[in-house]
């Protein structure tokens, strides 16, 4: 077991698992957005068995007024076939470090509303729930 940086060269494997979460992204899209992220220093980080994936964290260090300097969870999601096997709870505590490491203040998410399970997981890892994210297309 290993938990590091992927690389470009495992998008496909990446996406594999992070499509368990983003059901309506495709693999081209996917792909598309990575290369977009790179310029704000977006990161994957997997836990890895060997060459499988088991969880995935999309994140990022950023800095804003609300937050100070924070570590951004884009993206956390475990496959389907290692869920509640305490994969989750493995990420969130390398994540911390790994925010600790860069510095920051806090490390920050957002989760949508109807993901209730995923709300208890992140409370019963030492999150709380601190403002609403709004929403409105623009086109």
């Amino acid at each position: 077991m290993q938990i590091r940086e992927l690389d470009l060269k495992e998008l496909f494997t990446a996406y594999e698992v992070v499509s368990q979460l983003r059901t309506k992204l495709s693999y081209k899209e996917f792909e598309d957005l990575i290369y977009d992220m790179r310029d704000m220093e977006y990161k994957m980080i997997g836990i890895m068995d060997g060459e499988e994936l088991i969880t995935y964290a999309g994140v990022a260090v950023s800095t804003n007024l609300y937050h100070k300097r924070h570590l951004y969870v884009y993206d956390l999601v475990t496959d389907v076939k290692y869920r509640n096997s305490g994969y989750g709870k493995m990420m969130l505590e390398y994540l911390l470090d790994y925010a600790k490491m860069g510095m920051c203040k806090n490390i920050v998410l957002s989760s949508s509303f109807e993901k209730e399970d995923a709300h208890c997981f992140y409370e019963a890892n030492g999150f709380s729930k601190k403002s609403f994210v709004f929403f409105k297309k623009t086109y």
